[in-house]
């Protein structure tokens, strides 16, 4: 059984990318592939920490590990750092939201992408509001939800924190598994996920194996698979989110 992540299927980018990644591209669009590959890592990361752990889930595991993902970018890097990694993920859903338009799918798992921006710049607001009201003014979030923002990072917190803090420590349970590859894509992608398994590893000893795989998939994609207990962040990804950035920046 697979949890895939709708970023790109939303889109309708659940196929062949039309471009592929730019090795010699710029710096901020460099940037944007990275922060969303590591934004949509988490959120499966997330999905295998509810698996693993056996976390029970009030509502739907979709939003909870989107939540994961915001807490985990907001808990793992430096103000700066994690800033630039909000508004990269926030526009990578804003660009989402603009290409699918009216054509919503309701009956997804999924909520709709604009409003996972919303969530997203939120959340990312609410775990240091004094530090952050720029980045909700420039992000447009809205003052009535931003009011209460900080209690929904603080509901995140405690239920994503607990789960976090009882996996503390330094071990090799996060295990990387590469092919090999030849595109430009593949390898960055490759060097990113592998990047950042050394970093989880250094943070976290969890209870079982998990493997994370950067492989093709014949598509623009990225799922945890229950059944392996493996993240599989496939190669065209990178690709489908170059020619994002090269759309929207």
């Amino acid at each position: 059984m697979k949890y895939v992540m709708a970023a790109l299927c939303a889109l309708g980018l659940a196929g062949p990318a039309q471009a592929e990644f730019d090795p010699n591209a710029s710096e901020s669009a460099h940037l944007f592939v990275e922060d969303n590959l590591l934004g949509i890592f988490y959120h499966e990361l997330g999905h295998a920490l509810i698996h693993i752990l056996d976390l029970p889930i009030y509502g739907q595991e979709e939003d909870a590990a989107d939540v994961a993902s915001i807490y985990l970018i907001d808990a793992f890097f430096d103000e700066e750092t994690a800033v630039a990694m909000a508004y990269n993920t926030a526009f990578g859903f804003l660009a989402e939201a603009e290409e699918t338009g009216d054509d919503i799918a309701w009956w997804g798992e999924h909520g709709p992408d604009l409003q996972r921006y919303y969530n997203l710049v939120c959340l990312f607001y609410g775990a240091n509001p004094d530090e952050r009201d720029d980045v909700a003014e420039e992000l447009g979030l809205p003052e009535e939800r931003a009011e209460i923002c900080p209690d929904e990072y603080d509901q995140a917190a405690r239920s994503w924190g607990a789960a976090l803090d009882s996996v503390v420590g330094s071990g090799s349970s996060v295990v990387f598994v590469d092919a090999e590859h030849e595109t430009p894509g593949a390898l960055f992608t490759a060097d990113v996920i592998a990047t950042e398994v050394d970093a989880l590893n250094e943070e976290f000893d969890l209870p079982g194996t998990l493997t994370v795989r950067v492989e093709s998939c014949g598509e623009a994609n990225a799922f945890y698979d229950l059944d392996e207990v493996a993240i599989v962040m496939c190669t065209e990804f990178t690709d489908a989110l170059a020619v994002m950035a090269e759309d929207f920046m």
